[in-house]
């Protein structure tokens, strides 16, 4: 008996893909789908840049000036605020 991983899926009766397609899909399909996580880098209480982690894996650096970096520490303190709130 063979184990397939979780986020693998049973072959489809729509076998007649072609292969560069459906081996592009069990690429996708293999790899472990692990949670993305953003971690601000501060310097002298400044944050100088945002990692944006996949697992231990570093995709990219964003910068914290640029609206992206702007939306995710919104959003984090944002956050932080609710949970200051909530535990008073």
């Amino acid at each position: 008996m063979t184990q397939m991983p979780e986020n693998e899926t049973a072959p489809d009766a729509d076998a007649s893909a072609p292969a560069e397609n459906s081996n592009s899909e069990e690429q996708a399909a293999a790899a472990p789908t692990e949670e993305i996580s953003y971690h601000a880098v501060e310097k002298d209480g400044q944050v100088t840049a945002i990692w944006e982690m996949q697992g231990r894996k570093h995709l990219r650096t964003i910068d914290p000036r640029s609206r992206q970096g702007q939306d995710i520490l919104r959003l984090y303190t944002a956050d932080q605020q609710e949970a200051t709130s909530a535990s008073e």
